[in-house]
């Protein structure tokens, strides 16, 4: 069976940088989306439309076909008394904020100085180009119930 809309597709997959690094892998036979439903990059999506299992892939996309390029316009300082109290501020840490019109955004804290937090809204890889590493498992047709939520159910419920 052929990868296409409204298909469930089982991948395995390794997602590097530039340099070689790994910046993210699946677990064996466990990643599972709903083709078409928007649940991976769409160059991804792309890519592996019309493969089939037991193919592999090899796709790099840029940043603005990824999470697009490294926006300094988001990064800026907020006071400390933004965050709770009882937490220890270090960079690194991610935290969920609203962004100008509402929509939840994930910040995360580029430096402390002071009662000055820094925080960059722009994603952790956002600037960086993605080549990944694709492994077809499995093909099958989605129920209509996984077509209506637009994501994957596993035998437990929602995956």
């Amino acid at each position: 069976m052929q990868i296409s809309a409204k298909k469930v597709v089982t991948i395995n997959y390794t997602l590097k940088d530039d340099a070689g690094n790994v910046i993210d892998q699946s677990d064996s036979n466990d990643f599972a989306y709903l083709h078409g439903a928007g649940n991976i990059l769409p160059g991804l999506e792309d890519a592996l439309t019309t493969k089939a299992s037991g193919d592999e892939v090899a796709v790099s996309l840029t940043p603005e076909q990824g999470y697009g390029t490294h926006d300094e316009t988001k990064i800026q300082p907020v006071p400390r008394e933004m965050f709770p109290p009882d937490v220890d501020i270090q960079s690194g840490m991610q935290f969920r904020a609203q962004g100008p019109d509402g929509q939840p955004l994930l910040v995360t804290v580029a430096k402390v100085e002071g009662d000055q937090v820094t925080v960059d809204g722009n994603h952790p890889l956002a600037g960086v180009n993605l080549n990944f590493q694709v492994q077809v498992v499995d093909v099958r047709d989605a129920t209509d119930e996984e077509v209506e939520h637009g994501h994957v159910h596993t035998g437990d419920g929602h995956h």
